[in-house]
């Protein structure tokens, strides 16, 4: 009898109600709360359902992030090595081929001025970079934590790895998708705040027709010359318009499909359940946590209100034929910033259609995000 007392009672001294702290359990909370968000708002499931189980996995059994030195058997855990491949930045790299080859430039192309719109929205991640300064952050965590104002997740994981700022990934990664996920409430409040009724009415012609010569030779010259001034884009950058060229170019169907499908869908999962099983308790509760969340909140407000200001700019000087709206769409969450443009523009007036010229600086906002990564790189020397 006795026996099969303490089997029992080992089984149940291993089960994970025994050995979970009281962090542990928030973040169980924490992960059920964006599994809701996820699947009941539908507020970008194909990330933040990977993202919030693999933060739910790690939370009640640890050692599946465990690396091969701290296991008895030399082993390391299932997401450990999904997670290796966040670490030396492959995964983010492989996302961003897959979004080349789902992306129409055509409405940058055919709107050049959308480059600076793209560029201005930027100005978050800047301000962004500066506050973690003064917070307290060493240079390359405050780079790593202001691209997070870029609206762009592979971004900030893809710098995160590069400046070594691993601990933090998990933190940059989960308030980089949470905003992504968020931004039809974040951006229509500071859209509306700046911008007129009058403003937001304004009609844009018609984009000109963009030929498929100009779509083939799109990526092949923002390559060269964004490559050639900054090549530590060349990860991103490269691998961004490797996937737009297979769409373009119209003689490689089989790699545009494995690119934009099954390719792309792999890497989101991989990167999603290991960007989240780095949020275990002990390295998200923190104090550090709460200032990059706040942090990345206002780059993303800031770099908002940038686009928006800019395109009032330009408003002025096309004498009316720019609506500034357009502008928020500089932070690459594509396509949800265009949508967002389109909503607070067709609220304003009904007949008004400004999503094609939203897509210009939307899409530019996915280079712009990528070229300010370069930038940092190039000052750290990496």
């Amino acid at each position: 009898m006795s026996y099969f007392v303490d089997t029992f009672g080992n089984l149940i001294h291993q089960t994970a109600f025994f050995n979970l702290t009281v962090g542990n359990y928030i973040m169980i909370l924490v992960a059920c709360v964006l599994l809701y968000f996820a699947i009941r708002k539908e507020y970008e499931p194909l990330l933040l359902v990977p993202i919030a189980f693999g933060m739910l996995l790690v939370n009640i059994f640890p050692d599946i992030m465990a690396s091969p030195q701290e296991t008895q058997n030399g082993v390391g855990g299932l997401l450990h090595y999904f997670y290796i491949l966040d670490e030396w930045s492959i995964l983010p790299s492989l996302i961003f081929m897959g979004v080349g080859a789902m992306t129409d430039f055509s409405p940058l192309i055919a709107n050049p001025i959308s480059f600076l719109m793209g560029a201005a929205a930027q100005f978050g991640i800047f301000t962004a970079y500066l506050l973690a300064i003064m917070f307290g952050f060493n240079d390359q965590a405050a780079a790593a934590i202001s691209i997070i104002g870029g609206a762009d997740g592979p971004t900030s994981i893809f710098l995160a790895g590069k400046l070594g700022q691993t601990q933090l990934m998990g933190p940059i990664a989960v308030a980089a998708y949470s905003y992504m996920s968020l931004v039809p409430m974040i951006q229509p409040p500071i859209m509306r705040l700046f911008t007129t009724k009058e403003e937001r009415c304004i009609h844009m012609s018609q984009l000109r027709h963009v030929s498929k010569l100009e779509k083939i030779l799109f990526p092949i010259i923002v390559t060269i010359v964004v490559c050639m001034i900054l090549p530590t884009t060349a990860p991103l950058v490269g691998m961004l318009m490797l996937g737009n060229l297979f769409k373009e170019s119209g003689v490689v169907r089989q790699l545009t499909e494995t690119a934009s499908n099954a390719l792309m869908y792999i890497v989101v999962i991989l990167l999603g359940t290991s960007v989240g099983a780095s949020t275990s308790a002990e390295n998200f509760l923190n104090i550090g946590t709460i200032e990059i969340i706040f942090l990345g909140l206002v780059a993303f407000g800031v770099s908002t209100f940038a686009g928006i200001m800019f395109g009032k700019l330009l408003c002025k000087i096309t004498h009316g034929k720019i609506n500034p709206l357009i502008g928020s769409a500089g932070v690459s969450a594509v396509p949800m910033s265009a949508r967002v443009s389109q909503k607070v523009g067709a609220e304003a007036d009904p007949t008004n259609f400004l999503l094609m010229h939203a897509m210009g600086p939307n899409v530019a906002g996915v280079i712009g995000t990528a070229v300010a990564a370069g930038v940092f790189m190039a000052i750290f020397g990496v």
